[in-house]
């Protein structure tokens, strides 16, 4: 059989592979890895569920980088910007609070719960060497002082580098599964469930009692892989902070905006600090050329929970701090 196409004959089996979009020969075909099944379905449902509104701040950190640079200069431990970045977002969410939550929402029933979180637990993006990005979830932040967060953040990509993340995002998937099938959603679970077991795309680095832990889908919580990582370091946090600047510094990519992890509300994301020139009138009344230190942050939040307007006493208390940067020696 012939499918006539313009001027050119094709026989059917050509046909519906150019319909399907089937590899050609010599392509290379890479299937998901553990990791990159639980980051998708997160991303997939953040974008489903989520009706996000994504704005930028372009912060005048001036003087707060000048401080922070002091501080660092100062301490008897290492302090990242990220560090301290991490406590501005914390300090932020206090003055914020509806901002540090989670919604979940019925598509059919339009009810809904709207849970502000007790605790503060971020989720933050840490970029390993080989490239691969993995959300590691600090806890309890709200109570932690910049030197405790600091050393947190440092411990948790020390231990991340040496971890065998495939296990651990196995893991947590079937915390995930098991959740879910305890919520009474049987059917999608199992459909992950067995994807992950069966077929081209299943999971192939794992030991044969993970497996077979899996497939029971029992539940033992007292077990996790032996890789320094609680499973719940790898869980949903209650908002999640992105250092992009960091992430692409050697590039001229400057990235301020993500998806939302669903059920958070809020993305906190920072850019590369950069320097821009500015004019300004002296106290002679004579223009001059000056020079100011620029933070672009990204700021996305849940349409659901609001407007515009919930961001207002997070970005106040921002500006306090970076107006008056001598704040940081109390954290």
């Amino acid at each position: 059989m012939t499918i006539r196409q313009g001027l050119v004959k094709m026989d059917f089996r050509e046909y519906l592979r150019a319909a399907r979009l089937d590899p050609e020969e010599g392509d290379k075909t890479q299937y998901m890895t553990m990791g990159d099944k639980m980051v998708s379905n997160v991303f997939v449902n953040g974008q489903r569920n989520s009706p996000s509104v994504c704005s930028t701040y372009d912060a005048d950190v001036t003087r707060f980088a000048d401080a922070f640079d002091k501080l660092k200069a100062e301490c008897d431990y290492k302090l990242t910007l990220n560090a301290v970045m991490l406590k501005v977002l914390v300090e932020g969410l206090k003055a914020a609070p509806r901002l540090n939550a989670h919604c979940k929402y019925n598509h059919t029933t339009t009810a809904g719960q709207y849970i502000i979180k007790k605790h503060i637990d971020v989720s933050m993006a840490v970029c390993k060497e080989d490239g691969r990005t993995f959300q590691m979830k600090l806890l309890h932040l709200e109570d932690k002082s910049l030197k405790e967060i600091a050393l947190m953040a440092a411990d948790a990509r020390k231990r991340l580098d040496t971890a065998d993340l495939e296990e651990v995002m196995f893991e947590a998937s079937r915390q995930h599964i098991i959740g879910e099938m305890s919520k009474g959603n049987i059917l999608m679970p199992l459909r992950q469930a067995l994807s992950a077991s069966f077929g081209k795309g299943k999971v192939v680095h794992l030991s044969k009692t993970l497996k077979s832990d899996f497939l029971k889908i029992t539940g033992k919580k007292e077990f996790q892989p032996d890789s320094g990582i609680r499973i719940e370091e790898v869980n949903q946090g209650t908002v999640c902070f992105t250092n992009w600047g960091a992430i692409c510094e050697s590039t001229g990519l400057n990235i301020v905006s993500g998806p939302l992890l669903y059920p958070q509300v809020f993305l906190f994301s920072m850019g590369r600090l950069r320097e821009e020139k500015y004019v300004y009138e002296d106290e002679s009344g004579n223009l001059r050329l000056g020079t100011k230190k620029i933070l672009p942050l990204g700021l996305n939040f849940d349409h659901k929970i609001g407007g515009a307007y919930e961001l207002i006493p997070f970005i106040d208390r921002l500006e306090e701090i970076f107006n008056n940067p001598e704040i940081m020696y109390n954290w």
